[in-house]
């Protein structure tokens, strides 16, 4: 008996490919399948050899021009795969090889071959997942090649692709935690100095328009725009655009307030300025359609000065910007699961984007051609995303059901016995009493000392909670200097009287929740700053009125003024600074409002901020006041502002206020 032969790579490797060369003429695969079976050693010294000539022929074809070869032998890798002849992941990595390798117009021709066979990428065979992870890898890597606004449409075929391909559940598609793509800046000129559009009216006015005979007839010229395009109008609409880039912005306050300003201008621009619905609008979209029909559109407009009163008057950059207002409310209205907890809206941004989107909406209406079909249209298409986002936030349950099975009769578990419930005779007792047993005679005794047990729990005597008066009567005798307790023998140093106090406030007194900007180094100074102000509150018997702090008895010795000018005004006393009372005041002063800021004892760096944040000096205002508020809380009042202005100089803009 001859031993059996041992198995060379290099003999296998030339017959492997001599037979795959054949198979891509003859457009058969049988000479691999007989070159697999008819070579010497195992499985997969044969499987790896088939491999590396299975590679080296598409190499050769990759560089020859001929395109149909290349797909031909996809299709031999196709089957090589199904009849277990190569390895698992040969087809998709030496076609994401071929992608790779050639140029954009020929891949296109290629991925329209897999396009054609997702059918045989879904099946059990390919559909693993090692291999669609390598088919996930190849889009990408096809798209990090392709422009998205040179090929819009090829990133769109392999978008859709993949969500043909992969379930509707694929984590990597869902993008879960609401993540924005931060890389897509819209770049424009941000120096007035550089701006042309002063200089196009001027030419405008001056030498005017001459238009030649025959260039342009009255029918084909555009509406020009009534709107007068200043730097300021360009500048605020295209800096829109960061905020539709990075929709968190809007939950900062001096952002929001930026924001609120320029769309409040946009949109008056955009109401003021409305399109007709003319024969050339119709004429110029059958003039943007190609011979076969499709449709020219562009991903992303210019940001040149030059096309700005352009843009005003084309419809699909108005839809576009309008409906931009109308994805980023639904994002700051809707509930998302990764969303921060401070990223939460105030009343009056609610109010405010409630009113603009019905203002949209109405632009969108007026919008032609076919306005209220495309304004019915797109909100159909936000319904069907608040869906989503409910679907995303739940975790992404599976659309498959289980189904129902039944039970056969053989598998039904037997049913057990069930124990008969007590009758009332069973625990009722015996006579006109009806008294229930309770199993023995204590319990029995307890639970029929009433007849009615929820109101014995409601009964005045089961109230066991002290009230504050009776609680704090020793603390407040103590805190009265003429008692001259000293501290170490107050009840408030005692920590169980101090645990205990707290439980009380927190029930009974609501300076337990006021927010406070003190700080207190223990609890014996925090509840001797509450027992002052339950002294001032509580009942004339109690001596309260003796209590006096030194903050007291400084405003006694010099506040005298004080008290006569709000006497005479008391719309300046204790009272929180309205917003109508700020824009009143941040319109007096003007660029005046760093001499302001001083008083207020603002910060360097927040001074900063406030500039970089608006070039409108009322606007960086009444951010000065927005913040001055914050940071204050509730000592924010309008007595505290009239002392900073009067200290500032600004005595006339008191003035106007306490006439008001």
């Amino acid at each position: 008996m001859s031993p059996p032969s041992l198995f060379d790579f290099t003999e296998a490797r030339d017959k492997f490919t001599a037979a795959t060369k054949s198979a891509v003429d003859i457009r058969s695969c049988k000479p691999l399948t007989n070159a697999f079976s008819h070579l010497p050693g195992n499985e997969t010294e044969k499987k790896a050899t088939l491999d590396q000539a299975l590679r080296g022929v598409l190499e050769e074809q990759i560089v020859s021009p001929q395109l149909l070869l290349c797909i031909i032998s996809c299709f031999a890798l196709i089957y090589c795969f199904r009849k277990g002849i190569c390895s698992a992941t040969t087809p998709f990595l030496l076609l994401g090889d071929v992608l790779d390798c050639l140029p954009l117009d020929q891949c296109d021709k290629i991925f329209s071959f897999v396009e054609e066979n997702v059918s045989t990428w879904k099946s059990n065979t390919f559909y693993s997942a090692g291999k669609n992870y390598l088919l996930r890898i190849m889009c990408w890597n096809l798209l990090r090649r392709l422009s998205k606004s040179q090929n819009t449409v090829f990133c769109g075929r392999i978008q859709l692709f993949l969500a043909r391909f992969f379930p509707l559940s694929e984590k990597s598609g869902l993008n879960l935690q609401s993540q924005f793509n931060l890389d897509n800046i819209t770049v424009f000129n941000k120096n007035e100095q550089d701006s042309t559009l002063g200089l196009q009216l001027t030419e405008v006015k001056e030498e005017g328009m001459e238009v030649e005979e025959g260039e342009m007839g009255d029918e084909d010229a555009p509406a020009p725009c009534s709107i007068p395009i200043d730097y300021n109008l360009y500048r605020k609409f295209w800096t829109l655009q960061d905020y539709f880039r990075n929709p968190v912005q809007c939950y900062d306050k001096f952002s929001w307030m930026t924001f609120l300003k320029y769309s409040d201008e946009t949109l008056a621009v955009f109401k003021s300025f409305k399109l007709d619905d003319m024969q050339a609008s119709k004429r110029k979209l059958e003039e943007m359609r190609t011979a076969a029909g499709d449709h020219v559109y562009f991903a992303k407009f210019l940001t040149s000065e030059k096309l700005m009163d352009l843009q005003l008057s084309d419809s699909n950059f108005r839809r576009h910007s309008l409906l931009q207002y109308l994805i980023l409310f639904q994002y700051l209205k809707g509930q998302v699961k990764f969303k921060s907890s401070s990223c939460v809206l105030n009343d009056d941004q609610s109010l405010w984007i409630e009113d603009t989107t019905k203002l949209v909406h109405q632009l969108l209406r007026e919008t032609p051609p076919d306005g209220d079909k495309f304004a019915s249209m797109f909100e159909h298409i936000l319904n069907t995303e608040e869906n989503w986002n409910s679907w995303k936030n739940e975790g992404c349950p599976s659309f498959v059901k289980e189904s129902c099975v039944s039970l056969r009769p053989a598998e039904t578990k037997p049913i057990r016995p069930s124990r008969k419930r007590q009758a009332p005779e069973d625990f009722l007792g015996k006579g006109p009493d009806r008294k229930i047993l309770m199993g023995n005679d204590e319990l029995s005794r307890l639970w029929n000392l009433n007849p009615d047990n929820m109101e014995a729990c409601k009964s005045d005597s089961r109230e066991f909670m002290p009230s504050l008066e009776d609680f704090f009567e020793d603390a407040i005798e103590q805190a009265d200097p003429s008692n001259m307790v000293e501290d170490e023998y107050k009840v408030v140093r005692n920590s169980n009287y101090g645990w205990r106090a707290l439980r009380l406030l927190s029930r009974r007194s609501p300076h337990f929740f006021q927010p406070t900007n003190q700080q207190f180094k223990s609890l014996a100074d925090y509840l001797e700053n509450m027992v002052i102000k339950l002294a001032k509150e509580l009942p004339k018997d109690l001596p309260s009125e003796e209590i006096k702090t030194s903050e007291e008895d400084d405003d006694e010795e010099n506040g005298d003024n004080l008290l006569k000018e709000s006497n005479d005004s008391p719309s300046i006393q204790s009272k929180a600074v309205t917003n109508s009372q700020m824009d009143e005041i941040a319109a007096k002063l003007g660029s005046q409002w760093k001499t302001l800021a001083d008083h207020l004892e603002m910060s360097e760096k927040e001074i900063h901020v406030i500039e970089s944040d608006s070039e409108d000096v009322e606007l960086q205002a009444k951010m000065l006041l927005v913040a001055w508020q914050d940071r204050e809380g509730p000592q924010a009042t309008m007595e505290s502002l009239v002392t900073a202005l009067n200290s500032a100089g600004f005595s006339n803009i008191t003035e106007g206020l306490s006439e008001t």
